[in-house]
């Protein structure tokens, strides 16, 4: 019987992530890349064979083999262990520039949404203003004045972005606030922000989350873009953009390893939150829901 009990709680355990994956095979692929190489970023200390700033100065440039998996760069550190120890860095921009754009953007469309006249009308300009400059041109001049800092790039990234949440999440709030849930709830006598905070900000996050990981992926690409132009992080830092930028020096005389392992590395995780953010997509759509498609 004992037996038999331990089975079927096992079989639940399992019965919903199995579930998701049935639904969204991409949701599925999306999220074990980003958990391998959030997993990599915890125990980078751990996993990494070398300290990622330590130097082999008989060995720079050594192709990979036994010792040196992916190769040494042009300063003879070990190019696995930078490329493992990256994956923080990567981490470590996306997760704070996605919760700024989220502190940002969500309060922004809630009250643009739900207030609508001439509010909306005003912080709709601001945020198209914000969007019409350049992202990358814009970031070079913040970045380039703030100074080259982890800070400074994960500030940059998160306001820059916050106005697509801002979008998002009123053009959920103006099909909500017509509701009846809404209406009962302005009928009994709920304050404006109570309404906006507990009835409607719920039931219209659902578009944004789905959004975050695609965003996420957005600043890890730029911040390896500013690094790749030299304006972002910068070397020692073991920073995926900046050991591109490095190796890519070396790839005309063969040494193409300093560049290319850490750029897989980008392009995967990349992808993963790509594929994370469809996946999501997939299973918050009411209409696949109701469907089972």
């Amino acid at each position: 019987m004992s037996a038999t009990l331990v089975t079927s709680s096992r079989q639940r355990i399992w019965a919903y992530p199995l579930g998701l994956a049935r639904r969204s095979p991409t949701f599925a692929i999306g999220f074990c890349t980003v958990v391998f190489f959030l997993l990599l970023a915890i125990f980078a200390n751990v996993i990494a064979p070398y300290n990622s700033t330590q130097i082999f100065s008989y060995d720079i440039l050594r192709a990979p083999d036994a010792q040196f998996l992916f190769g040494s760069d042009g300063n003879g550190m070990d190019v696995l262990s930078r490329v493992i120890h990256g994956t923080r860095y990567a981490f470590g921009i996306a997760v704070p520039a996605g919760i700024i754009m989220l502190a940002i953007g969500l309060p922004l469309g809630v009250v643009a949404g739900y207030k609508g006249g001439m509010v909306d009308e005003i912080l709709l300009r601001i945020l198209d203003i914000l969007r019409a400059f350049p992202t990358i041109i814009l970031a070079l001049a913040v970045v380039a004045a703030a100074g080259q800092s982890l800070i400074s790039v994960v500030l940059v990234i998160g306001v820059l972005d916050s106005p697509i949440f801002a979008r998002i999440v009123r053009a959920e709030v103006l099909a909500l606030r017509e509701a009846t849930f809404v209406k009962a709830a302005i009928a009994i006598g709920n304050p404006p922000w109570r309404i906006m905070l507990i009835h409607i900000l719920p039931n219209a996050i659902l578009g944004a989350t789905a959004q975050l990981p695609m965003r996420m992926a957005w600043a890890v690409r730029i911040s390896a873009t500013l690094a790749f132009i030299g304006v972002g992080i910068q070397a020692p830092a073991p920073e995926w953009g900046a050991m591109i930028r490095q190796g890519a020096e070396f790839v005309i005389t063969g040494e193409w390893w300093v560049a290319v392992f850490p750029g897989l590395a980008l392009m995967a995780l990349v992808l993963g939150l790509n594929l994370l953010g469809d996946g999501l997509t997939d299973i918050l759509d009411p209409r696949r829901r109701t469907t089972g498609k």
